[in-house]
């Protein structure tokens, strides 16, 4: 079956668009009316074009992602075909995009596609990860089991995305005002002041004063400068990240960092644990379990500590004792997985480590955001009132002049 854009007119003469599973234009327009609907316009998909094409346009948010997944797993887990389930869930509102992929799948699923490859064609909207899960359900039997998890997972995360990102709302929206004031104070308020000071001859003036006019002056006739190389610099670091000598240089300086260091690690850490626990509990082999771990890694550093314990662990070595060589896991999660390697329950050690270890973060994160808060006031703050300090140092000698 294809997928294919419709407009209609509903029983009650309002207008609808959605997206409509069928053989052909033909068919679908017979199932619209048979759900009571006039079809105006049927046309296929862009989902239904070339793969390639297919690839570019299809993309989820992490929100969208989690909230298909969760319903699939209810779906499957309802006693729903993989066909049914995909089906009900392109109809259950959504984006258009989300609707598109859906019966796409669904679509390949019907040839005969296994479900995981037939995601695999829109890798934008269904990460790596997302498929080793789901083809480690499909080949234990327990799809919608595995599928509940993998919902219970994205959400997980996404839940820690956003508190994070909430936390930071205020302080960024703080730092971007500051930084607005003072490069107005620099651009607008500090020359025309300038005119004024000049009566007084530059080398009367204090200090302070001669130090901020200097700045005001580069900003003014370099700022545009400075802000094109730095637009430029960040582009050339990106390509450089692509070298992996550097980027693996730059993610072990990022790991070494007092306190983002730390919180980074123990974030890499719970994710290695949590992908781990989830794509084992589903029924796939430790090394498969172990790769769509190490896939998930963004830190350099720990896909390589992954990568040497996936081989030491393919060797008949120790999973523990592979981790603690790596140097680079928390001791608590290395003791955790000694403790599951004894009591052969590896995997529910492993969540239980991503549960203590997301809960150190997510301390750690209130911590540090609450510090962050009144550091920002009293930085900015400090060099507005710098600026400020400066202007008025020359007026009150002005003054002093006046009186005089």
């Amino acid at each position: 079956m294809a997928a294919f854009e419709y407009t209609a007119l509903s029983a009650d003469g309002k207008q609808t668009r959605g997206v409509i599973a069928a053989d052909n234009p033909r068919a679908a327009r017979k199932e619209l009316r048979m759900r009571q609907l006039t079809p105006l316009d049927v046309k296929a998909t862009r989902g239904e074009e070339s793969g390639a094409t297919a690839r570019l346009r299809g993309g989820l948010s992490a929100k969208a992602r989690a909230l298909m997944t969760r319903q699939l797993a209810v779906m499957l887990q309802s006693g729903m075909t993989v066909e049914e389930a995909l089906r009900a869930a392109a109809g259950d509102g959504g984006s258009a995009t989300q609707r598109r992929l859906l019966l796409a799948a669904r679509s390949r699923v019907m040839e005969g596609t296994r479900l995981a490859d037939a995601l695999g064609e829109s890798p934008r909207a269904f990460p790596q990860l997302y498929r080793a899960v789901v083809a480690a359900g499909e080949a234990s039997g327990q799809l919608g089991k595995v599928m509940e998890q993998l919902a219970e997972y994205l959400e997980s995360s996404y839940r820690l995305r956003r508190q994070v990102q909430s936390a930071l709302i205020y302080p960024a929206v703080l730092g971007v005002l500051a930084m607005t004031m003072m490069a107005a104070l620099m651009i607008f308020i500090v020359p025309r002041l300038v005119e004024q000071f000049d009566l007084m001859g530059g080398e009367e003036l204090p200090l302070l004063t001669q130090i901020v006019i200097a700045i005001s002056g580069f900003v003014r006739d370099w700022g545009l400068v400075v802000v094109g190389v730095l637009v430029i610099g960040g582009f050339a670091i990106s390509r450089l990240l692509r070298t992996k000598a550097i980027r693996l240089a730059v993610d072990r300086a990022m790991l070494g960092l007092p306190i983002i260091g730390g919180m980074q690690r123990i974030v890499l850490s719970a994710r290695f644990a949590r992908i781990y626990s989830t794509l084992s509990v589903s029924g796939a082999p430790v090394l498969d379990a172990l790769k769509g771990a190490q896939a998930a890694m963004t830190n350099t550093v720990f896909a390589n500590a992954a990568a040497k314990v996936s081989e030491s662990v393919r060797e008949g070595g120790s999973f523990a004792a592979a981790m603690k060589r790596t140097g680079v896991f928390p001791p608590i999660m290395v003791h955790m997985a000694a403790s599951g390697e004894a009591g052969r329950n590896l995997p529910g050690m492993m969540n239980r480590a991503a549960d203590f270890l997301e809960n150190e973060f997510e301390t750690d994160a209130q911590v540090a955001l609450g510090l962050l808060e009144p550091l920002i006031i009293v930085v900015l703050g400090g060099l507005v009132g710098l600026i400020v300090l400066s202007i008025m140092m020359p007026i009150m000698q002005l003054n002093s002049l006046a009186l005089g």
